[in-house]
């Protein structure tokens, strides 16, 4: 039996239905607003024209010409399976604009379902066979938190706050008001300031009583991505907790006394950088088109953690490189009975049918119910992946 699945890989959604190959999604709303861009700057490229008038404009001092379309980011941030079949959700960012879209038959019917400039969407969570999407909203000032809305985009509403990271919501199957999620407390100073945080915990939220119920916590462990499957039995990825407030070994404190001069002449640049870009739309150094600056082929960043592609150590059985350390582990709980699944495990799935759907970030991988892993493809910089029903 063949199982459909997505997944997203360096801001690009690709889909695999069937036995038909995979394939990229292109959002036709990120091309409409490239097309706008393209349009509005042949509308005023005469104001460039000429060496004289290139060379005020910045295209000679900076190296590109100024508000190309091409270094317009237009990112995937997340994607879920649909309520419906067939379906699949996924949210997008640009530099002005962020919104979520429903993708119908076969991925080649777009739905918008909303836009705004005010916030920004990401990790997607649909209820199976009901009218609910869950997701995280990304506000102005580095605020984010948990909100619900109708699977139309009407109705958002936050359902969870307080001086916590909220990420990853799930719905509890068969209940359209329970959802699991992975929440850290901050700890802030006497002057308000965040100085720590806390090892994530998994959470269930009860919409209609408003009450949050813990499932699964560790002080040595950042529990993450809580998903329960129709039995009841809890997943997450485990991964080690690294207090921010631990002391540095000697050898890293001399390290850091060395690189010091240059992390002093690397915040000065960035200084001076930061006021180019505010009064003149530009940066000091010439830089590349918008995926090659907003998609690093080398690093990526999950869960709080900045990943480098060419410092991943481990390798999974079949050799292909893991972007995460054998210790982030895929676990499967039953009551106080914990199993690992997979080790070196970035993002995972669950099939409606007990398998599992995972990745180590250069590769996807689907576990029967009989434990057996069969690889069914490979990629660069894997951050999230789906499964898909049909």
């Amino acid at each position: 039996m063949s199982h459909s699945y997505a997944y997203l890989s360096q801001g690009q959604l690709h889909l695999k239905l069937g036995d038909d190959p995979v394939r990229p999604i292109d959002s036709k709303f990120g091309e409409s607003v490239r097309e706008r861009a393209a349009q509005i700057h042949n509308r005023n490229s005469w104001k460039t024209q000429g060496t004289g008038a290139k060379f005020m404009s910045g295209g000679v001092l900076w190296g590109r010409p100024p508000g190309d379309p091409a270094d317009i980011r237009v990112d995937i941030t997340g994607i879920s399976s649909g309520c419906k079949p067939g379906e699949l959700f996924y949210s997008l960012s640009t530099d002005d604009i962020g919104g979520v879209f429903l993708l119908r038959d076969r991925a080649t019917d777009e739905l918008r379902l909303l836009h705004t400039a005010d916030f920004r969407v990401r990790r997607l969570a649909a209820g199976s066979a009901q009218d609910s999407l869950a997701c995280v909203v990304q506000r102005k000032g580095g605020q984010s938190c948990i909100s619900v809305m109708r699977s139309d985009g009407t109705d958002m509403r936050d359902v969870t706050q307080g001086d916590t990271i909220d990420d990853s919501p799930h719905w509890v199957p068969g209940s359209a008001r329970e959802l699991v999620f992975q929440s850290s407390a901050i700890g802030r100073n006497r002057a308000g300031f965040a100085v720590t945080q806390a090892p994530f915990s998994i959470h269930k939220l009860d919409l209609e009583a408003g009450s949050v119920t813990t499932l699964a916590q560790d002080p040595k462990f950042d529990l993450l991505t809580p998903q329960l499957a129709n039995d009841g039995t809890l997943y997450y990825i485990r991964r080690p907790y690294r207090d921010p407030n631990q002391p540095p070994s000697p050898w890293r404190a001399a390290l850091d006394l060395i690189l010091l001069p240059f992390r002093l002449l690397f915040a000065i640049f960035q200084f001076l950088n930061f006021f180019t870009v505010r009064y003149t739309g530009n940066t000091l150094t010439t830089t590349g088109n918008a995926r090659q600056k907003h998609a690093d082929l080398r690093k990526m960043m999950v869960w709080g953690n900045m990943l480098d592609a060419d410092k991943a150590a481990d390798r999974a059985d079949d050799g292909s490189p893991t972007l995460v350390p054998k210790s982030w582990e895929l676990i499967r709980r039953q009551g106080s009975t914990e199993e690992v699944i997979a080790k070196g495990v970035l993002c995972y799935d669950l099939y409606s049918d007990g398998s599992v759907l995972y990745s180590n970030g250069s590769g996807i991988y689907r576990v029967d119910q009989k434990g057996s892993v069969e690889r069914v493809a490979k990629d660069a910089l894997i951050e999230q992946v789906v499964a898909v029903e049909e």
